[in-house]
């Protein structure tokens, strides 16, 4: 794995209009890595991801985006499956389809090798089986993997995950983490997952990243090994 950072945020400050949720923050994200985003309830995690993905600028500070293969990093953002259900009265593969839209512009017709790609990333999620369905209609873990068949539709190099296994099954959990975990190498995509169950990222991440009362604390390899140390540290539930 790289050292090189894809993502520099120097002092940053992030929240929403003029309401700080996170202060002063120093980050370098390695490139190749995968993440696990550790914190309780409120601590600032979404917000944190969002500012990371360039969608909400940061208050103060600044973030920065290292050139892979000379462009810019293209970002895969899975937002929360929650707050996306009463939009979407779409079918799966519609959904995904929405990940070409860097390229092709809304309500363009789409070449067909981009449709083929689509359904690519549909087969490497295990999602095509259903992508004909309403999304609406899709179960927790089917909605989830359509949702970074998505992501990756848009080429990413950084994907950054928000709850991406939150109330899903444990046998979804496994498939997502395990597709997660294939991408990540073979694609060599860099991945930050935010999660409150450390137990079932844990086999999957090199590094971690917990927010505790606003401040950011970054964890190894060896701390990984030994999750007590963490939830004893930065004070949350291992589940």
């Amino acid at each position: 794995m790289s050292a090189e950072p894809i993502v520099i945020l120097d002092h940053v400050t992030a929240g929403y209009g003029q309401r700080a949720v996170l202060r002063d923050l120093c980050l370098q994200l390695p490139r190749g890595s995968f993440t696990a985003l550790l914190g309780g309830n409120g601590s600032g995690k979404t917000t944190l991801l969002k500012t990371m993905a360039g969608l909400l600028p940061p208050l103060a500070g600044t973030v920065t985006y290292r050139p892979v293969d000379g462009q810019p990093p293209v970002i895969g953002y899975v937002p929360q499956r929650e707050a996306l259900d009463p939009l979407f009265l779409l079918s799966g593969f519609e959904v995904a389809l929405m990940g070409t839209y860097g390229r092709v512009r809304p309500g363009r017709r789409v070449p067909a090798h981009e449709c083929e790609f689509v359904w690519q990333c549909l087969r490497l999620t295990g999602a095509d089986g259903f992508a004909t369905q309403p999304f609406t209609q899709l179960s927790g873990g089917q909605k989830q993997r359509v949702l970074i068949a998505r992501a990756l539709a848009s080429r990413p190099r950084l994907m950054l995950l928000d709850e991406p296994i939150a109330g899903i099954d444990q046998p979804a959990v496994e498939t997502i983490m395990d597709t997660l975990s294939t991408l990540h190498r073979e694609w060599g995509l860099t991945v930050v997952l935010v999660t409150h169950n450390l137990a079932a990222v844990r086999p999957y991440v090199d590094r971690v990243l917990v927010l505790r009362r606003g401040a950011l604390y970054e964890g190894t390899r060896q701390d990984l090994a030994a999750p007590e140390k963490l939830a004893r540290l930065f004070d949350f539930s291992l589940e």
